[in-house]
């Protein structure tokens, strides 16, 4: 098998979760050496995104037993026997993935981009966008909107079951908080068939965007 080239990003959480971005740039041919082929994707660059972000799994975990992925009525991949909880994502040319043998987890990654200003009002409420505002002249309104996009949509593939509101089941609870260089905490509830508060951790790249959730 080809050697791996280098992982975009990756991170430990801790023993038990982890997770990578890779940026696609190579050919079909190089993730098919180790990802089963599926027929779920015809478009060149979508079969590519779904075989990098079914690739990052066994990156993270050598175990990751790829050939078992079965996919729900919901369209989410996942294992019959639950032997790992995990989660994949895919924007232009980057795939994003997490894994865990004990946690539920979801992951988005996204690109910045000014339409989502026009779609705003169906997922961030005003009271949500002004919990955002201390870090508007920092970060800027694409960023946080970008950013809280993403971590709704970590959580509604965390949640995996559909048919979730995002402006009214996921509400932001307070102001996100600073927990490193370009990372920050969205402090979230989720409210569809369930009271769960859940902290959404989110990393910039520049004007990528990539939220985890990692929550039993």
């Amino acid at each position: 098998m080809s050697a791996p080239m280098p992982v975009f990003y990756q991170q430990e959480i801790d023993s038990k979760v982890a997770w990578a971005i890779w940026e696609i740039t190579e050919p079909d041919a190089f993730f098919l050496e180790q990802v089963p082929e599926k027929k779920e994707a015809h478009h060149p660059l979508k079969r590519r995104q779904h075989l990098a972000g079914r690739y990052l799994l066994p990156f993270l975990y050598p175990d990751f037993p790829l050939s078992e992925i079965l996919i729900a009525d919901t369209r989410k991949p996942y294992l019959p026997n639950d032997s790992y909880h995990f989660s994949i994502s895919h924007c232009g040319d980057f795939a994003a993935a997490i894994a865990s043998r004990t946690h539920r987890v979801g992951i988005d990654i996204e690109v910045m981009q000014p339409k989502l200003a026009r779609i705003q009002h169906k997922f961030i409420a005003a009271a949500e966008w002004a919990l955002l505002q201390d870090l508007q002249p920092l970060l800027g309104d694409l960023a946080l909107q970008t950013m809280l996009w993403s971590v709704k949509e970590a959580l509604f593939k965390w949640y995996s079951l559909g048919s979730v509101n995002f402006k009214a089941d996921m509400p932001l609870m307070d102001k996100p908080v600073q927990t490193g260089t370009d990372q920050y905490l969205f402090p979230m509830r989720f409210e569809k068939d369930m009271q769960v508060n859940i902290d959404v951790s989110v990393q910039l790249f520049g004007s990528l965007v990539c939220s985890q959730v990692v929550k039993l």
